[in-house]
């Protein structure tokens, strides 16, 4: 074989190998975690949409807020789509995750639900309310909470207030702070409590029939799609954004919930 013909074969394999490598990392799936419930559900229809452009997906379910992250973290997702700006910021800060976000996804509004009461203003001196017990989370069912004239915060409180930040109280209320995922099953040992728009599906509650008070439509906690900051400007990323971003996914959106998950894009 002469050296031009040698030339010609090393060039053709070495091709043969990088469109291997390409085609092989193509037939990986993103492994994408989620919690479970609506944003399993949205990200099923995200999967057939990403599919046609060349995307494989593999739906991973969680049922805390805790280990989605520690898993992206791990290496053991690519993504994941299940909180919002504010809890994202608050895990950075406190663990140091090397994570960005990288799109808006939908907004679940927290309402405040009972098993005794069917308004607020039948709430007793001395209720017990659930809150979530994470900093943004606990913090928001605080000011949901306020927001309903049932006590007054700190003015320098913010989007993480605590129960210390209770600066006025007058029912007495007695806040007990638990894991948002335990909350709905706690119901039945509470007087009401502020839950989250995907805790309270997954429990079969309607924010839209069952909240006796809910959030407004518009707030600070639309949910995001999160990566590993060495990950954000992959071609992969802007692929899967521009799936769940699309008309068909909005339209299932709206068809499957209504009004108790609105779209943040």
């Amino acid at each position: 074989m002469n050296r031009r013909h040698l030339f010609r074969f090393l060039t053709a394999a070495s091709l043969a190998v990088i469109v291997s490598t390409a085609a092989t990392a193509q037939e990986k799936p993103l492994k994408v975690g989620v919690t479970a419930g609506p944003h399993a559900q949205i990200f099923e229809v995200v999967k057939k949409v990403a599919e046609r452009d060349g995307l494989k997906i593999q739906v991973i379910e969680f049922t805390d807020y805790v280990q989605p992250n520690a898993a992206l973290a791990a290496g053991d997702l690519d993504l994941n789509s299940y909180q919002h700006l504010p809890y994202l910021e608050q895990q950075i800060r406190d663990r140091g995750y090397k994570f960005a976000s990288v799109a808006y996804t939908v907004t679940f509004p927290m309402g405040i639900y009972s098993k005794k009461i069917k308004s607020l203003d039948k709430l007793a001196d001395g209720a017990r309310v659930g809150v979530p017990n994470d900093p943004t989370n606990g913090g928001r069912g605080l000011l949901l909470l306020q927001s309903k004239g049932l006590l007054k915060l700190r003015a320098d409180a913010g989007l993480k207030a605590t129960p210390l930040d209770i600066a006025e109280n007058p029912k007495k209320l007695k806040i007990v702070e638990l894991d948002a995922a335990q909350l709905p099953r706690a119901l039945g040992d509470l007087d009401a409590a502020a839950i989250n728009g995907n805790y309270a599906e997954t429990a079969g509650l309607d924010p839209s029939r069952d909240a006796i008070a809910i959030e407004g439509p518009k707030g600070p906690y639309a949910n995001i799609i999160a990566v590993r900051e060495q990950d954000k400007d992959k071609p992969w990323v802007a692929k899967l954004v521009k799936a769940y971003q699309s008309d068909e996914v909005k339209k299932f959106i709206k068809a499957t919930f209504k009004d108790s998950v609105v779209t943040a894009w």
